[in-house]
């Protein structure tokens, strides 16, 4: 195998867990129990950006929870979301640089979660990151471009999850 077929390999980078709540207190307590239950690892809050009057929302006010799987974990979570879809993934989830982004409007629906009266039912969203050897540049102190060849497109992602044995809609 040559050093150029090497660099082009995709792998999972990493997969992200939100659950927006819209407020803080008790409601996001539920939502990080949830999360815990779901991935066995402690949920970090995520806070408001912006005042929002309409809903009663004030900047840095916490109003969800979020965590972030890698490696094995995240190959394993990602299959129990594609799971919950029925093997089955739209096109239109994917953006141009590898992404896809996945709404589960029932947290029950992932294979392994059962309800708890405690923590009710949260939607989420789930959204999957890939990357080749040599993404890694973009993430120092002082970035270079990533050259057009080496981005992953739209549709080297999806043959990436067809390989999955994903079914595209």
């Amino acid at each position: 195998m040559s050093m150029a077929s090497n660099m082009k390999q995709i792998s999972l980078e990493k997969v992200v867990i939100n659950i927006g709540v819209g407020k803080s207190g008790e409601p996001l307590e539920r939502a990080k129990n949830a999360l815990e239950e779901l991935t066995s690892r402690k949920p970090t809050q995520c806070s408001a950006k912006n005042n929002v009057r309409d809903f009663g929302i004030h900047k840095g006010e916490p109003i969800g929870a979020k965590v972030t799987l890698r490696n094995t974990e995240a190959l394993e979570f990602t299959k129990r979301i594609i799971e919950s879809k029925s093997n089955k993934l739209q096109k239109s989830s994917f953006d141009n640089y590898g992404n896809i982004s996945i709404g589960i409007r029932e947290h029950i629906d992932i294979p392994g979660a059962k309800y708890n009266p405690d923590i009710g039912i949260f939607g989420m969203n789930v959204c999957i990151s890939l990357s080749r050897p040599g993404y890694r540049i973009l993430n120092k102190s002082n970035p270079r471009k990533l050259g057009k060849k080496h981005r992953i497109s739209k549709y080297e992602a999806i043959e990436f999850f067809e390989n999955l044995g994903v079914e595209m809609v």
